[in-house]
């Protein structure tokens, strides 16, 4: 609970929170502000044993919207209103991209948009989807902007698998392959994928607007057959990884697994009402803001207090290693209190971990300080 009372928050005739909220805090000063939260957790040493955020899992989770709203919509795997939360969670567990985007949207489409805006320091090369990413559009322009798409296929053999030419023939796995590339295709309007794969990087086109129209089938679209064919034989080679490899299932599964843990710790840190009440489309992306924000705060939080635990757990004898480590998640919420009364105090020191080494390293880095190296078991 807010008190109006508080000496360091004057009392207005409007609601303090609500004030600010419009007054002071545009969609691009949150954005500016997560990414600064994620920075900062980047140059922690703990989520480097976690992954190296050169990679993300992409995927939705429904949020309740009123019927009445220009977002909402009925979403046929939730059967209820509302909108989904697409996001781009890291494998060091941190999300680095999120929008609302209506039920009806093929959700596969915003995969290249979340990797262009997400604009952090560790460029990222891999993205893990559920099976809406499996798409020959998608898989065509997630190579020519050097993204690894690695999506998890559930019927595999409902997708066809193309051979280079109709002369090769392969053992056991011959009958798999039904079609053949038109590589004559590819080769006439490879100068303008190219130059529409450019664009897209360049922030000329928006990824989302062209992949939805490229992803509506048109025989008079020669650059929708052309991205079908490059993404048939990129998606074969995949294929083919995928039925070959079961550690690259496990991988693929265990990724796409973190975005679904990190959906259930966003949402047990949004509360108040089951559903968003705002029509406002910036209001409602804010909200989402809003909650990952939190969450990355919370994660941030957890992943310090665990350092500094496993600092005085060396200093006290105990032995463990990297890879030991690296079965922690920060997605922890049973020291959190959630519930309560809360007073806001802008004159309150800040709490003693702020000061702790681990943090001012990795604060100092991103003010472009030199601090002393700060390693997750030091001792000292």
């Amino acid at each position: 609970m807010l008190h109006n009372k508080c000496p360091d928050f004057p009392l207005s005739r409007h609601n303090p929170l609500s004030y600010t909220n419009r007054r002071h805090l545009p969609l691009d000063k949150l954005d500016k502000a997560n990414r600064e939260l994620v920075e900062l957790y980047l140059q922690l040493d703990l989520p480097k044993l976690w992954g190296d955020g050169k990679a993300v899992a992409a995927d939705g989770t429904q949020f309740d919207f009123y019927d009445e709203n220009l977002l909402a919509g009925y979403h046929f795997r939730y059967r209820k209103m509302g909108a989904v939360a697409y996001r781009h969670v890291a494998n060091n567990y941190i999300a680095v991209f999120q929008h609302f985007i209506p039920p009806g949207i093929w959700e596969a489409i915003y995969v290249i948009e979340g990797l262009l805006k997400a604009d952090h320091s560790v460029e990222v090369d891999t993205v893990y989807s559920d099976t809406q990413g499996q798409s020959a559009t998608v898989f065509a322009f997630t190579h020519l902007l050097g993204i690894n798409l690695m999506p998890r296929i559930r019927n595999w053999r409902n997708l066809v698998m193309y051979r280079p030419d109709r002369s090769a023939k392969y053992k056991h796995i011959n009958s798999f392959f039904t079609d053949t590339v038109n590589w004559s295709q590819i080769e006439t309007h490879w100068q303008d994928l190219m130059q529409v794969a450019l664009s897209i990087q360049a922030g000329k086109i928006s990824s989302p607007m062209l992949l939805r129209k490229l992803g509506s089938y048109s025989r008079r679209n020669k650059l929708y057959h052309a991205a079908q064919e490059l993404g048939c034989v990129i998606r074969t080679i995949f294929l083919l990884k995928w039925i070959g490899s079961r550690e690259l299932r496990q991988e693929v599964t265990a990724n796409t697994n973190k975005i679904e843990s990190y959906n259930g710790f966003s949402k047990w840190l949004s509360f108040g009402g089951d559903v968003i009440a705002e029509n406002d489309p910036d209001e409602q992306q804010k909200r989402l803001r809003y909650n990952d924000m939190i969450a990355s705060s919370v994660i941030l939080q957890n992943t310090v207090d665990m350092m500094r635990i496993l600092q005085k757990l060396a200093r006290d004898g105990w032995q463990f290693t990297d890879e030991d480590v690296s079965f922690l998640s920060p997605y922890l919420t049973s020291n959190v209190k959630r519930f309560g009364e809360f007073n806001l105090s802008l004159k309150r020191p800040p709490e003693p971990w702020i000061k702790d080494s681990i943090f001012q390293q990795a604060a100092g880095s991103i003010r472009g300080q030199k601090i002393p190296h700060s390693n997750v078991l030091e001792t000292n």
